[in-house]
């Protein structure tokens, strides 16, 4: 695995400082791998109060794309925050599709490898917290305070079905920006998260693979004095564990981002080849492109090899998409697709 980071590290070392971005579009959807899409939607659904945009049976050809044998079959759930067009979850149920086990099985922040949550803005997070309990999804730690720049904020991090992670961010001070989407009581997903075995290679795909711009990269941090995080580093550890930061936008919004976080001294299980479909957990996030061979062959002009090559294939809501797939350098999916003409 060294090796492989290693050579993925010197593959970009000579690229131009900036590419211009593969897309300037946020992330279009999070795919979620679940035993069963109505338990796992009911967060969404009851508390978050997102809408279905689509329910079915999964075409062969998307099936396909997913890499699954031919009797293996899946219903879906596509949800979608009120008012928006992007950072839906599809919640996925596989059925014969062989042996299905955790993308990554105890879901802690200092193993590395796949993703590890998807993270939304909350209002009144106390009272979310308290009602997530009762429905049964739990979570890393007690809500927890941090300040990130100039923002104060409390965040808890929701586990439900099959390890599924939801960061919630309640913003205290200052307000959140007038562009960010209108949300009730928690937002469309505006981040992804994934913890990454060195911070520095996982930012050279980002930034000199796939273009994106730097929202943010910090130095490593520890706390001043014993102090809970929301990754649930060990109280008397979090003095001395150090971790540092990345986080990385196609479009320099507030919405679409990748986040990636390196546990410097404490370290656990790689997962990174676990992010295969039919496991449980987070498998991709889907960009649109305006023409996918015109993406692919950029990407493999600036030395990224594909994971899944261009394929057609019907992906409901979408209809009919040319889709290509792209492993980051912890394995995560980074799904690039464009309608077909």
């Amino acid at each position: 695995m060294r090796f492989l980071v290693l050579t993925f590290f010197v593959l970009f070392a000579n690229a131009s400082n900036a590419q211009s971005p593969i897309t300037t579009e946020p992330w279009q959807e999070v795919v979620v791998s679940v035993h069963d899409i109505d338990e796992a939607a009911q967060f969404f659904t009851e508390i978050a109060g997102y809408e279905t945009l689509w329910r079915g049976q999964e075409q062969r050809s998307h099936l396909s794309f997913m890499g699954l044998p031919p009797e293996a079959s899946a219903m879906s759930l596509v949800l979608g925050a009120p008012g928006t067009n992007f950072g839906r979850v599809r919640f996925i149920q596989f059925l014969n599709a062989g042996d299905q086990q955790p993308t990554r099985p105890g879901a802690r922040a200092w193993d590395s490898g796949c993703f590890f949550s998807i993270m939304v803005r909350a209002k009144n997070l106390q009272a979310i917290y308290a009602e997530a309990l009762k429905i049964g999804w739990w979570t890393e730690t007690p809500i927890s305070n941090l300040t990130f720049g100039a923002s104060n904020l409390n965040i808890v991090i929701f586990r439900g079905p099959q390890g599924m992670q939801l960061q919630a961010y309640e913003r205290v001070k200052p307000d959140l920006p007038a562009a960010f989407p209108a949300f009730e009581r928690l937002s469309v997903p505006f981040n992804i998260m994934q913890t990454v075995r060195d911070r520095d290679t996982a930012q050279h795909f980002f930034v000199k693979g796939l273009g994106f711009e730097t929202f943010y990269v910090g130095k490593p941090y520890t706390s001043a004095t014993p102090t809970p995080t929301p990754l649930g580093i060990p109280l008397n550890l979090t003095t001395t564990a150090k971790y540092r930061a990345g986080i990385f936008t196609p479009n320099k919004g507030e919405v679409g981002r990748v986040e990636i976080i390196e546990m410097m001294d404490l370290r656990g299980f790689d997962y990174a080849d676990q992010c295969k479909a039919p496991n449980y957990g987070i498998l991709s996030v889907k960009f649109p492109v305006n023409d996918a061979e015109a993406a692919r062959a950029e990407l493999e002009r600036r030395g990224l090899k594909l994971s899944k090559p261009v394929m057609s294939a019907t992906i409901e809501p979408y209809g009919a998409v040319n889709v290509f797939s792209i492993k980051s350098p912890d394995g995560a999916n980074f799904d690039f697709f464009s309608h077909e003409n």
